[in-house]
């Protein structure tokens, strides 16, 4: 998962001159399945990717490759991100759980 928001100082208005690139390469990563899924942050100060990529090194490549990120407007933060193994619990034989 990676989180962005706009670096302190930056204005709306020099994200905004960047977003139709950004938009473009963005859908072209979801197209090409690398982008997952994507969300609004609440605050309005940036968005949330969810990537399908093997690690955050490769999560880091796709994003920093990016217009707002060559253009050093956003921060990033990469959270690894995995299947709740604790489910597996709920997987296990019944008898043998006592």
């Amino acid at each position: 998962m990676v989180i962005l928001a706009a670096k302190a100082g930056v204005t709306r208005e020099q994200v905004m001159a960047v977003m139709p690139a950004e938009i473009r390469e963005t859908v072209q990563l979801y197209l090409g399945g690398k982008i997952r899924e994507w969300y609004s942050r609440g605050d309005g100060r940036g968005v949330v990717f969810v990537v399908d990529v093997k690690d955050v090194a490769a999560a880091k490549a796709i994003m920093e490759d990016l217009p707002l990120a060559k253009q050093d407007l956003m921060d990033h933060e990469y959270i690894a991100i995995g299947p709740l193994l604790p489910l597996r619990l709920l997987m296990a034989n019944p008898d043998r759980r006592q």
